[in-house]
């Protein structure tokens, strides 16, 4: 896998992720062979990060962007826009494509 990909689950219709707006998610993330590696559902805590500015693999800051609170993502990230060389705890290996789906639940920009 070279590119990312994104596949639309569900069409959002609230506001839409923007450069530097915080974030909140819902997502599980997959290795190829269909193992889940990491999910925000487990730990009963979404996810917040900022978007857009390398806070996050780069398959996210991407694969996020222009999505409407309320839709669900599939990202196919490619190793080099998620972990890349490096080995991530005891389950991604250097050099892994992940998988995430992702829900998001709000976004929050600078001027609110």
């Amino acid at each position: 896998m070279t590119e990312l990909e994104v596949i639309d689950l569900t069409i959002g219709e609230g506001k839409v992720a923007v450069k530097g707006a915080l974030i909140t998610t819902q997502y599980r993330g997959f290795l190829q062979d269909g193992t889940q590696f990491d999910s925000s559902y487990d730990r009963g805590q979404a996810f917040q990060c900022v978007i857009g500015t390398g806070r996050v693999i780069k398959g996210w800051d991407q694969g996020i962007m222009g999505m409407k609170v309320g839709g669900k993502r599939k990202l196919l990230v490619p190793a080099h826009l998620a972990y890349g060389e490096r080995q991530i705890g005891a389950h991604i290996a250097p050099h892994s494509d992940l998988t995430f789906e992702i829900e998001l639940l709000a976004v929050l920009t600078r001027d609110e």
